[in-house]
């Protein structure tokens, strides 16, 4: 038996496989995944205990704060991330989204500098869009992605102009992969979603003039970052490609990886492109962390803003760790959605857009994020008139000092409102809902939400019930008022929605995270059986 032939016969295929998934999960790739697998699910494992330990340190009341053992890494200022790579010198405006074959064209087409397809927030990871996220990103990095609706529209890349940057995020460390079993165990969501995009696309990349890029979500410590990096060197040894041609920008979107900026960058050097401010799964991380805490109760979601003081410090610690060490600080998500049928509500949604990407711009930032075509010209309006360079990662703020306590500063203005439980419960549910029937990308009340918007409004919930908080109605917020007001929104939603809707499953769920009592690490985890097809037999490749 070949070496790849042995390496193959390690693994159940548990998901169906269509005959165009087969350019995917060739036996080639596959080995290439169990090597990895091999290699490092076990590191991965491990790094997903200590997250566990932190978090009950955390509940004993030892509130993080720069880690001494890695002051050496701060203090020194000799050393620099890796120069910006062919196609990531100028990132003023890159647009997110999930990986079908319609968006992926769309996105390509765009007015943005460079595109993250999405296979973690924005995509509900059942096989098939998995799979065919795969297909259809093979297909766009060979300019072959074309296709035309049967009877309808015909979708084509554009031809008038150099295509944005491809940067692919993978999915999270704690996430499996149930469909893909080696060794009897399922492969790591994040090893199979890099893994394959890698194998496959990587020196096609290079030979178009760009590379293999990454976005890395949901890190918590250095030492995650160090299992990416170790994990890109050895893809690049396995394919004969040099080392440092993969970049990965690491979101720094949980409180703990706030802590340890300097670090993750140090840990990924010759394959840093930066850092990014993950605003609403920062925010998500921040109640989730303290939710036991009740210092650390925050008023509605729409008093969290950008200038809140903890969110305020991590933004201007992230640009100036960036810039000191030479790699992009790029900014946050504008989720809004045009509004068309109210042309005062939509000049108003517009407007805050333009202000808050004028806050990122002059702040530091290399670079934003939009979730909407229509919103990339109001983007690219600001960082042409503020940035007329590719970057200004020559805009060094040594002045600014961001202590831990500054990092933990939850005092923000504001209430807990029926209004805000209101809404935070029709996010949930309304996400949730589209969840379960496979899309994780989502238009609410104009904005396009993913699982982290998802994600503050539970952990809100929980964390308003759990201290039993007084909302500025009068109201204590109780259990039985949670899961009252949840009925109310579920029955609304259910009644306006189309027949066969999943509003009532997903309220099942919800409820379960509403009450103060458990609460799930992450609600894809929770949601995931819900949405995986196990077959019982191993499909033949």
């Amino acid at each position: 038996m070949s070496d790849t032939a042995s390496l193959v016969s390690a693994v159940e295929i548990l998901g169906s496989l269509e005959e165009s998934y087969k350019t995917i999960l060739t036996p080639e790739a596959i080995a290439f995944l169990v090597l990895l697998h091999r290699t490092f699910n076990t590191t991965r494992k491990t790094l997903l205990a200590r997250r566990v330990a932190r978090q009950a340190a955390i509940d004993a009341g030892i509130l993080p704060t720069f880690l001494p053992e890695t002051k050496f890494v701060r203090d020194d200022p000799t050393w620099q991330g890796a120069p910006p790579a062919p196609g990531l010198v100028d990132r003023r405006v890159e647009i997110t989204g999930p990986t079908d074959r319609k968006m992926v064209i769309n996105a390509l087409n765009s007015d943005v500098w460079t595109y993250m397809a999405d296979f973690e927030d924005a995509t509900a990871p059942t096989w098939e869009n998995l799979l065919s996220g795969q297909v259809n990103l093979y297909d766009a990095v060979r300019r072959q992605v074309d296709f035309t609706v049967p009877g309808g529209k015909a979708y084509k890349l554009r031809t008038d102009r150099a295509l944005p940057t491809l940067i692919v995020r993978p999915r999270g460390w704690h996430l499996e992969e149930k469909h893909f079993v080696v060794d009897g165990e399922p492969i790591s969501g994040s090893i199979f979603d890099f893994g394959l995009y890698f194998f496959h696309n990587a020196h096609e990349l290079v030979k178009r003039g760009s590379g293999p890029y990454f976005y890395l979500p949901k890190m918590e410590s250095h030492l995650e970052a160090r299992l990416w990096n170790d994990i890109f060197k050895l893809s690049q040894d396995m394919i004969a490609m040099p080392r440092g041609t993969i970049r990965g920008t690491v979101l720094i979107e949980t409180i703990l990886a706030a802590f340890e900026m300097e670090e993750i960058i140090y840990e990924l050097r010759e394959h840093s492109s930066g850092l990014n401010c993950g605003r609403w799964d920062y925010i998500f991380s921040f109640i989730k962390k303290f939710r036991h805490n009740p210092a650390f109760v925050l008023p509605d979601r729409s008093a969290v803003t950008m200038t809140s003081p903890f969110m305020e410090a991590y933004v201007k610690l992230l640009i100036k760790t960036c810039h000191k060490r030479g790699v992009h600080a790029m900014g946050g998500m504008a989720a809004q959605i045009p509004i068309k049928t109210d042309v005062a509500a939509n000049k108003a949604a517009m407007e805050n857009v333009y202000k808050d990407k004028l806050r990122e711009v002059t702040a530091g930032h290399d670079g934003t994020w939009v979730a909407h075509p229509a919103l990339a010209s109001i983007a690219s309006e600001v960082f042409n008139k503020h940035m007329p360079t590719p970057n200004q990662l020559f805009k060094r703020t040594e002045e600014v000092v961001v202590t831990a306590a500054d990092l933990l500063n939850s005092n923000v203005p504001g209430n807990v409102t029926e209004d805000g439980i209101r809404k935070n419960l029709d996010i949930g549910l309304g996400y949730m809902e589209a969840w379960v029937r496979g899309i994780g990308c989502v238009p609410i009340n104009y904005l396009m939400e993913d699982a982290a918007t998802a994600e503050v409004s539970r952990s809100q919930l929980w964390q308003w019930v759990r201290h039993q908080i007084t909302t500025a109605e009068g109201i204590k917020v109780s259990k039985e008022y949670a899961l009252r007001i949840l009925e109310e929104e579920t029955s609304k939603l259910e009644k306006a929605a189309p027949k066969g809707n999943k509003f009532r499953q997903a309220a099942q769920h919800f409820s379960t995270q509403i009450t103060g009592e458990d609460y799930a690490d992450f609600l894809t985890i929770l949601l995931y059986e819900d949405i995986t097809k196990i077959n019982s037999k191993s499909a033949k490749l």
